[in-house]
C-alpha cells in the first residue's frame, strides 16, 4: 500500500470506529427503572398495564365503555406507540368505539416500601381523552392525573393461609 492508500484506510477506520460509538436513533431508550406492571386508572376497577423490555415499552388500558352500546363492558386499549426516557413516559392507544388515550408524564417513587404494597411507583402527568362523534367530529379533553402501581406479589412469596384454612388440621394418611 502507499502512504495515500494507508491514510485513506486509517481515515475509514477511525470514521467506522466513530459510527459504531453513536447510539442509533431508533434504539428504545432505557427507563431510570423498571416500572412494569399494573396502575390504576380512571375508575375502580379500571388500569393501565405497562411493560418495560429491552426491545421497547408495550401495554394497555383497561376500561369500562361510557357508550350506551358498550357501557359497563370492559375495553381493552392497546398502545399504539409508547415511550420511557429517564422518568419521562408517554404513550397512545388505539381508538375503540371512537375513543383513545395520550399520557404525557413522569414517573417517580411512592410511598410504598416494596412493589408488594400499592403506590411503590406513581405516573403523574397529562391525559387527554380524544373522542369522535357520529359526525366525525373529534375533540379532545385533557386532565392531570396520577395513577399508582398496584401491588404485585412475589413470585417467590409463599402463598398464605386464609384464615378459614389455618383452623383446619392436615389431613393425615
Amino acid at each position: 500500500m502507499r502512504l495515500s492508500g494507508k491514510i485513506a484506510f486509517f481515515v475509514l477506520l477511525l470514521v467506522a470506529f466513530a459510527a459504531a460509538q453513536m447510539p442509533a436513533k431508533n434504539a428504545a431508550s432505557s427507563p431510570a427503572e423498571d416500572i412494569s406492571g399494573m396502575y390504576n386508572f380512571l375508575k375502580t376497577g379500571e388500569f393501565v398495564q405497562i411493560t418495560v423490555e429491552t426491545s421497547g415499552v408495550s401495554g394497555y388500558i383497561s376500561r369500562q365503555g361510557d357508550l350506551e352500546s358498550d357501557h359497563g363492558i370492559f375495553l381493552d386499549q392497546f398502545f399504539t406507540g409508547a415511550s420511557i426516557e429517564g422518568h419521562n413516559v408517554a404513550f397512545v392507544t388505539k381508538q375503540v368505539h371512537g375513543v383513545w388515550f395520550e399520557f404525557k408524564g413522569r414517573f417517580d417513587r411512592g410511598k410504598a416500601k416494596d412493589k408488594s404494597e400499592d403506590g411503590y411507583y406513581v405516573l403523574r402527568g397529562t391525559l387527554t381523552e380524544f373522542t369522535v362523534d357520529s359526525s366525525k367530529q373529534t375533540t379532545s379533553r385533557s386532565r392531570n392525573v396520577e395513577f399508582s402501581l398496584l401491588g404485585q406479589p412475589e413470585d417467590d412469596a409463599p402463598a398464605k393461609l386464609k384464615s378459614s384454612d389455618a383452623s383446619r388440621s392436615p389431613a393425615r394418611l
